[in-house]
């Protein structure tokens, strides 16, 4: 049996982030789309909608394929499927039909390695004896949801090939990403039979909590990071490079959501409470952002509505 230790789990985040990274690549080249394929908010924001059509039922169905098949036999085919992803955006660039299905292929995909990757990165841990162990696919994978925008915008924004050369720095990404995850050992004893999980998915108890906490709080998680993000770069003229700017927002909402949610513990039960007013003051400054054109309240805003999500998402 393959030796699992600390070196073997990161492996397994690496892989997680390369691919993570790739899903906000497009987010900071809808610009660039809007100008050369000539879209309109709406159109862009469909296109930047129409990525989580793909993922959330991925979610669902990659994680009981994987229990059947192995975490290996679903996560490496669609590690490439991701890099195959990012050349099909390629040639996107002159193609409204190719980036509606790109986007929706790439959240399909991301859906997939997520849900089965962050299970991998978990049983990985725990087998190495490391604590924490849902934590780490976590941090993997916003951790490539930040970089990915930063990246993409610098690289749309200065160097040539705004829509080409950011997907290939991914392909390439992904292809290292591959190499870390070829040699990791399977988990999951695909010969032994399950039983099927039996009762209600939520017990009647626990279903006020699902209506009147869960349920807002899941909208705060993306409606927070969501307004900066896809709306806010498209309606909204600064003086600022407008790609990179809009990279610069992504990775910032989305990196403040990775550093805000872990620190739920020292909030206590008034960490949603806590989100939610970062949230607020986010929209306010947004609100204040736009009206005026000022880079430095928007990224005031993108600080605060990437930390109310994070604290809403824990």
């Amino acid at each position: 049996m393959t030796t699992v230790d600390a070196r073997t789990w990161r492996r397994a985040a690496f892989a997680l982030f390369t691919v993570a990274a790739g899903t906000n690549v497009p987010t900071p080249l809808l610009l660039v789309y809007r100008d050369t394929l000539d879209l309109g908010p709406d159109v862009l924001t469909a296109v930047f909608g129409v990525y989580a059509a793909g993922l959330v039922p991925a979610i669902f169905l990659a994680g009981p394929l994987s229990d059947r098949l192995g975490r290996r036999r679903v996560v490496l085919p669609l590690i490439v499927a991701a890099a195959g992803v990012s050349l099909l955006l390629v040639a996107a660039a002159s193609s409204l039909p190719l980036l509606f299905l790109g986007r929706f292929l790439q959240g399909a995909v991301s859906g997939a390695v997520f849900s089965v990757g962050s299970a991998w990165v978990a049983e990985l841990s725990a087998i190495a004896g490391a604590g924490a162990a849902g934590r780490r696919a976590a941090v993997a994978m916003t951790g490539g949801f930040s970089l990915g925008p930063l990246t993409a915008g610098l690289l749309a924004q200065y160097a040539p090939g705004p829509t080409t050369l950011p997907y290939l720095v991914h392909v390439v990404l992904v292809g290292f990403g591959l190499a870390a995850a070829l040699s990791l050992p399977e988990t999951v004893d695909v010969g032994r039979v399950r039983p099927e999980a039996r009762g209600p998915l939520v017990l009647a108890a626990d279903r006020i909590t699902l209506l009147t906490v869960l349920l807002p709080m899941s909208v705060c998680v993306y409606a927070f990071p969501s307004v900066v993000i896809s709306a806010v770069p498209l309606l909204v003229e600064t003086s600022a490079p407008p790609v990179l700017l809009t990279g610069i927002l992504a990775g910032i909402t989305l990196g403040a959501g990775t550093v805000a949610a872990p620190l739920q513990r020292s909030v206590g039960r008034w960490t949603a409470a806590l989100g939610v007013s970062l949230g607020c003051a986010g929209f306010v400054f947004a609100t204040l952002g736009a009206g005026a054109g000022s880079p430095v309240l928007l990224l005031a805003a993108a600080l605060l509505l990437g930390s109310g999500g994070g604290r809403a998402r824990d």
